[in-house]
């Protein structure tokens, strides 16, 4: 017993001596690791998991044992200067996981300049807690000025064995990163290497292991590219000539139906399609888009697959059939390479006039540099349009022009386009449901609730909505649906389009948190609190269904009395942005396999939506690779785990084949990616 007693006390008093004689090294450790801690809480949740826990313990250690090889009172400047860079990359990613929910690369500093066209949507968002770890260097200054006038650097001074504290701090980090690593699987070490789900190598490796792996991926992007391309070029080869995924690519009763046809994009900024089954005080969000949506071909089941880009991979996607990138924006980071699209096709192989038309600069995604190579001949952006472009005014909306103004403008444009051309391909993008969403003048649209008083009988109203961000987003889309209204009519009048087919689609949801949503359908203006699930008109809401509300709407209207027959159906098939293309070239009569999705009427309900995250979607099944937990969309269907993983093997061949097409440019030769 005296020998376990005494044993104790060595163990106490190494402790207590250790604590006294590192009180900078442990101030520095403590706030590095709270750091750690508080962004994964604000980001992606379980601050206190092991794994990340660990691998930044290893990382805290193995950075700071370097500082022991300085002199005490210059230890200070090394671990000050390794907290202000903790400190940044936090602050940097909290609020860019706000915007994007996701963390920021270092291959992205290209898209910095999108910063000042949309610093409204980003400052609008930030929270005082994306703040907090100034406090990091701010206290870790303060215990060292509290330090400085105490014996303490010059007690350390005389006692300190630098280069055994140095070992010693390195071994035992190396020692935490050696169970970090032994501990992770094939899957792990796999997404480390590509890096395509940022998301879930913080969940997995913390974020300081994150962005060292992504900053040393930036470094050597070029070597990579060059020893990685003729395996990729393998895979490309592969996928594309496979027998079975061409029994996909059949004819069907749409073949060739829109040959001779003029098609216009209409990209809906932030529409999403939950708002078509709203209404307030007797009056419905987005009344115009429910009227087109019975008068054309609506997909009721369409999913976004957006990755950084955001607006931008919209256009991507839609335009090739392709997944976009999960390193870079395609538009800001690739804007050289060589793309098949269906402008460009119908340009060189038709004769068709291409265009674009946005209300914003066009330098906004690089869209100036980019969008000829895309295939568009001409551009018209902010130049081309005559507003007030002051914020404040009733031209201004969002970002720049109002929709109303921008429509209007653009009526003129088109049937000029149509008047010179014999075919034409454009695509038309809004701009005023852009976030941030705020109150604007032009808004008219009453959400208030409206009540009669048990005791005087008045009748009093209550706004929950109105100062929260799904209310004004709510405001916001009615104010683009009016706007929407307007152009419909105005092509409904008009001598021109009867040859023409519009397809009108979100571009992505509003970036609505879970929180945000489940106000909209739980909250009790009576109680103010959210209902419970004993609560009778409780609406179930969990995060699969936040996932599943993404969806945006895609139609397909025309004018045209003919093709309108044909174009008046509901399709109920899960479908994904990357499958309009492929279902558009059969239209058309073109035959281009490089495309990842698929005419959805060929494929109908075996489609599978892959999403740049790893999650996928099928018509019984949503997929959430960060957890591996999924959600039945149909009920009484039995699923077992060869479903689960065949698709999950399908869906990482997707996105590995997306990303290689990106970043190997491997549409650069045809000849050779045949």
């Amino acid at each position: 017993m005296d020998f376990i007693n005494k044993y104790f006390r060595k163990i106490k008093q190494f402790i207590v001596k250790y604590i006294y004689t590192n009180r900078l090294f442990l101030s520095y450790f403590i706030l590095a690791l709270c750091g750690t801690i508080i962004i994964r809480e604000v980001t992606v949740g379980g601050p206190f998991n092991y794994k990340p826990l660990l691998c930044d313990i290893g990382f805290i250690l193995l950075i700071g044992s370097f500082g022991y090889l300085f002199k005490p009172k210059n230890q200070f400047k090394y671990f000050f200067t390794c907290l202000i860079l903790f400190t940044i990359i936090e602050v940097v990613n909290s609020i860019f996981y706000i915007f994007y929910e996701d963390f920021a690369s270092f291959a992205q500093i290209g898209t910095l300049n999108q910063v000042e066209t949309v610093a409204d949507s980003i400052f609008v968002k930030i929270r005082l807690v994306d703040f907090i770890y100034i406090l990091q260097p701010i206290i870790f200054y303060y215990i060292h000025n509290r330090l400085k006038i105490s014996p303490y650097y010059n007690f350390i001074g005389k006692i300190e064995k630098k280069k055994d504290m140095a070992l010693g701090t390195l071994l035992v980090g190396l020692g935490f990163l050696i169970i970090t690593f032994a501990t992770a699987n094939g899957a792990d070490y796999s997404r480390l290497a590509k890096q395509w789900n940022r998301r879930l190598n913080v969940e997995r490796f913390g974020i300081i292991m994150y962005e060292l792996n992504d900053a040393l991926q930036a470094t050597f992007t070029k070597v990579n590219t060059l020893f990685g391309r003729d395996d990729a070029l393998t895979l490309f080869q592969e996928f594309f000539n496979d027998e079975e995924r061409n029994t996909y690519r059949t004819k069907n009763k749409y073949t060739g139906i829109l040959e001779g046809y003029n098609i216009i994009y209409v990209h809906m900024e932030s529409m999403q399609d939950f708002l078509m089954d709203l209404e307030f005080n007797g009056e419905e969000v987005v009344p115009n888009l429910k009227e087109l949506a019975k008068e054309g071909m609506f997909f009721s089941n369409f999913y976004p697959q957006i990755a950084l880009g955001t607006s931008s991979d919209a256009e991507y996607i839609m335009l090739t059939g392709l997944l976009p990138s999960n390193g870079n924006t395609v538009f800001s980071g690739y804007a050289n390479n060589t793309f098949i699209t269906l402008p460009k096709i119908l340009k060189e192989d038709r004769g068709y006039y291409t265009f674009s038309m946005h209300g914003n600069q066009a330098v906004m995604w690089n869209r100036k540099s980019i969008h000829p190579h895309l295939g568009y001949t001409d551009m018209y952006f902010k130049e081309s349009f005559t507003f007030e472009d002051v914020k404040g005014s009733d031209d201004y909306v969002g970002l720049g022009i109002n929709d109303k103004l921008f429509f209007s403008q653009a009526i003129p444009i088109l049937e000029n386009i149509e008047k010179n051309n014999k075919n034409y391909f454009g695509t038309i993008i809004t701009l005023s449901n852009h976030s941030p969403f705020e109150h604007h003048q032009l808004f008219t649209y009453d959400i208030n609730d409206y009540y009669t008083n048990d005791v005087t009988g008045d009748t009093l109203s209550t706004c929950y909505l109105c100062e929260r961000d799904i209310g004004k987003y709510i405001v916001s889309s009615h104010y683009a649906d009016e706007a929407l209204g307007d152009f419909i009519s105005y092509i409904k009048n008009s001598e021109y389009f009867n040859n023409t087919i519009f397809v009108f689609y979100g571009d992505h949801d509003a970036k609505m948190s879970y929180k945000e949503m489940n106000y909209l359908y739980n909250y009790d203006y009576l109680t103010g609190e959210l209902k419970d699930s004993s609560d009778p008109t409780y609406i179930p809401y969990d995060s699969f269904d936040h996932y599943l509300n993404k969806k945006t709407p895609l139609i397909i209207w025309t004018k045209n009395e003919k093709l309108a027959q044909v174009f008046s159906d509901q399709i109920d098939y899960v479908t994904g942005m990357y499958d309009v293309a492929p279902t558009l070239y059969n239209m058309l009569n073109i035959d281009n396999k490089y495309v990842l999705g698929n005419d959805i009427f060929n494929i109908k309900d075996n489609n599978v939506v892959v999403f740049p995250s790893g999650n996928y979607l099928t018509n019984k099944v949503y997929y959430n690779i960060s957890t591996g937990e999924y959600k039945e969309i149909k009920n009484n269907i039995i699923l077992d785990d060869e479903y689960i993983a065949k698709n999950l093997e399908y869906s990482d061949k997707l996105i590995e084949i997306g990303n290689a097409i990106i970043r190997y440019d491997l549409f650069n030769d045809k000849k050779e990616s045949e």
